[in-house]
């Protein structure tokens, strides 16, 4: 498995999902965007780090009364316990947001211990004040009851599901305003190099339409004399 670089994370942290979605496209991977999970904060800094998972099944009641948050090993509490420093936390919640994932005493807790964000394809509870934290946080919608109501924690760091996309524990993911792409861990470097060139390219491409040139042979750029500006702009 690759670790995630602090070249690598700085550099994600300025790469849209959109530059990344078309980059893994190229490579023929087309369903790599969670579905249906929004930012509960827009405008803030790139979300970047290594999944760590948490798995829900449905909620079984006599397994799952409120007792069962005294067990200093529930899965749950465990998850927000040994995520990594770096990491996010993903929640398989089963596009299900009847009931909270969590709420923010474990999200304040899990920002504390330095994780990189937390993402769920269910909601969470307590959203106005997950909104306000100096934290990355992705969810479906704002969920007012426990997650005992409908979610029994069950595995941690295997293989989930997250918002109908696979992600295995240590693919890197990226998240803003957009959403939130899963890269494959051993795709890292590549994707981190090819998305710089996009991005670079992007931006000149931006400065060309608003000096009012067309798109034709520019985007995508099959002129060659405009090929040969931005390399020209490019060593600028």
């Amino acid at each position: 498995m690759y670790s995630l670089t602090k070249e690598n994370r700085k550099e994600l942290s300025n790469i849209s999902t959109a530059t990344i979605a078309t980059c893994l496209y190229k490579k023929g991977l087309k369903n790599q965007f969670i579905q249906n999970v929004y930012p509960l904060a827009s405008g803030e800094q790139n979300m970047v780090g290594e999944a760590f998972t948490l798995r829900y099944i449905p909620a079984r009641e006599d397994l799952n009364p409120i007792s069962v948050f005294k067990d200093p090993n529930h899965p749950q509490r465990v998850a927000v316990e040994t995520c990594p420093e770096g990491s996010v936390l993903v929640i398989d919640s089963r596009n299900d947001a009847r009931a909270a994932s969590a709420g923010s005493i474990l999200v304040t807790r899990l920002m504390i211990r330095k994780a990189a964000g937390i993402v769920t394809d269910g909601g969470f509870r307590d959203s106005a004040e997950i909104a306000a934290l100096n934290f990355p946080s992705y969810h479906q919608r704002p969920s007012a009851p426990t997650n005992l109501t409908l979610h029994q924690a069950l595995n941690i760091n295997e293989p989930i599901g997250c918002g109908g996309v696979a992600v295995f524990p240590g693919d890197i993911l990226v998240g803003d305003d957009d959403g939130v792409m899963v890269i494959p861990n051993q795709l890292i470097d590549e994707v981190v190099e090819e998305c710089i060139e996009m991005t670079l390219f992007e931006t000149f491409v931006m400065e060309q339409v608003n000096k009012g040139n067309t798109i034709i042979g520019l985007y995508p750029l099959t002129n060659q004399t405009t090929l040969k500006e931005f390399e020209n702009w490019k060593n600028k």
